[in-house]
């Protein structure tokens, strides 16, 4: 099987062959520039030189004379050396040469164009003369009356403008090297790095893992939130949104910005850890889990789990209020113990008159209560528990009861139970603890009015304790006035039905604390 090449290996090729034709092109582009450098000053040069011969009055003079080649030879050659060019030719119109680096080639014809010259207009061509192909100019001189009366050519060989050229690939090959080695050695440490980042995964395997990691991360139930060191959120799954109520992906904003109560967010940027608190959304309660996220001593921010705890909490609900009516049951079972054993007393005694009578007046008492509740409330899961609540307070010692305008009529099961037993539930169960505390000031009593009247449930808890002091964070999680660990979620789960139902809770102080929730029937059926 063919080893796959890892995402940094690949970099590290492509990397390469990028700074290898960068280098290659850069270097090619230098040369050609440095070329054309050169025949340029060649070409400059050489014009200069013949420019400046062909203006010279020795020239002239010689010309005049019957032996020009005596006078002018010398002077060329002083005049070649200084300027260190390879020949400077002066020939006559026809071209025969009056002077030339070779004496033999003196009295020759010139090799070259010369044409231009003749018509008073310097040019420089390359051209193979005598000594070569070589870089030229060809120049006129011109005599007292304006005429051309002879020409200078001077050249530079191009084996000699190679050999400057040559000069300068020197420098530019050592910085060519230079660079390709700063290019290399700076691709090797960026490959060495990516190699370590990615653990040394290849491309197809760095996408597959992301694509099955994404599916997980979004197929799961539970929440994940990644929050970084900065307090921003680096990742949020399909569910955590679902959980936290955010239509959009919140990637890159702020915890403080997502519009979570103060408490939750606290938990989110937690340094420390934190293992299954409860939190309350306006419609969920979440159980959540942070977790700092650390790579050697740095730390890198939070994973926080999000789950869904409201089913559960619901659940529990019900069951605390199968518990309580199966505490009634026990304690009316145990009263009606008590209460048999007299009656079958008073029977061995012979009191059967008594016994009969002690019967019927425990029977109406009973069936009194019974029919007082049913009749108030058809409701039945609210006259099932306004009944188990009754039987409680009894035990407890406390008066509940339910007032004169308590009507509320079947709703054939549109209205939701479970909302309904959390609301009146929670608040009784609070109007009870809060009497029996306040007993040694008054009687502890309770009094409960439920009905529906303009298309709303108004339900209302008045209690005889001593009443709400601080009425801005009873609904918060963990608010309460027993000051217990693990307490102050009730009044929370009363205000989140109370919101998801769209409607209103009101807190005043009579004598008591005194509770008033008003939910339209809409949102409940």
């Amino acid at each position: 099987m063919t080893k796959r090449w890892t995402l940094a290996r690949q970099l590290l090729a492509l990397q390469l062959v990028l700074v290898g034709v960068l280098v290659g092109v850069g270097t090619a582009l230098a040369y050609a520039d440095a070329q054309r450098a050169v025949d340029a000053n060649a070409r400059d040069k050489v014009l200069a030189v013949a420019s400046t011969v062909a203006d010279s009055p020795a020239v002239t003079d010689a010309l005049a004379t019957s032996l020009p080649s005596r006078d002018l030879q010398p002077f060329t050659e002083r005049v070649r050396a200084d300027t260190e060019v390879d020949f400077i030719t002066i020939m006559d119109r026809d071209g025969v040469r009056f002077t030339h680096p070779d004496p033999a080639q003196i009295g020759r014809h010139f090799i070259g164009n010369t044409e231009p010259a003749l018509e008073g207009r310097p040019f420089t061509e390359t051209y193979a003369g005598t000594l070569g192909p070589s870089v030229r100019a060809v120049v006129p001189v011109f005599g007292e009356d304006g005429d051309v009366v002879a020409l200078v050519a001077v050249g530079i060989t191009v084996e000699a403008i190679s050999a400057e050229l040559n000069e300068r690939l020197l420098p530019l090959a050592a910085v060519a090297a230079g660079v390709l080695a700063v290019g290399v050695t700076g691709s090797y440490f960026v490959s060495a790095r990516l190699s370590r980042q990615t653990r040394g995964v290849a491309p197809g395997e760095l996408r597959d893992m992301f694509e099955y990691y994404q599916a997980i991360l979004h197929s799961v139930r539970e929440g994940l939130v990644l929050v970084g060191r900065d307090g921003r959120i680096a990742l949020c799954n399909s569910a955590a949104r679902d959980l936290l109520g955010l239509p959009d992906s919140p990637r890159g904003t702020p915890v403080a910005d997502l519009g979570l109560a103060e408490d939750l967010a606290a938990t989110f940027t937690s340094p420390e850890p934190r293992s299954d608190e409860l939190h309350l959304t306006d419609t969920r309660l979440l159980l959540v889990n942070t977790v700092p996220v650390r790579s050697g001593d740095r730390r890198m921010g939070n994973a926080v789990t999000l789950r869904d705890h409201t089913e559960l909490q619901n659940l529990t609900g019900e069951l605390d209020t199968v518990r309580g009516f199966a505490e009634s049951l026990r304690s009316q079972a145990h009263e009606s113990a008590n209460r048999l054993h007299a009656v079958i007393s008073l029977i061995e005694l012979g009191r059967t008159d008594r016994a009969v009578a002690l019967a019927t007046a425990e029977l109406e008492v009973a069936q009194q209560l019974t029919d007082r509740v049913v009749g108030a409330v058809s409701e039945p899961v609210l006259a099932a528990l306004l009944l188990g609540k009754l039987s409680e307070a009894s035990e407890r010692g406390v008066d509940l009861e339910l007032t004169a305008d308590t009507a509320m009529q079947e709703t054939d099961g549109e209205v939701d139970a479970r909302d309904l037993i959390t609301i009146l539930g929670n608040l009784i169960d609070n109007a009870m603890d809060a009497a029996v505390e306040g007993a040694a000031e008054r009687a502890p009593s309770v009094a409960v009015t439920i009905r529906t009247d303009a298309g709303e449930l108004f339900v209302r808890v008045a209690d005889s304790g001593a009443g709400i002091a601080d009425e801005a964070d009873i609904f918060r999680r963990g608010w309460s006035t027993k000051g217990e660990t693990g307490r102050g979620l009730g009044l929370a789960l009363v205000g989140q039905a109370v919101r998801r139902l769209g409607g209103a809770i009101e807190v005043a102080n009579d004598e008591g604390a005194v509770f008033t929730v008003r939910v339209p029937l809409s949102s409940v059926r």
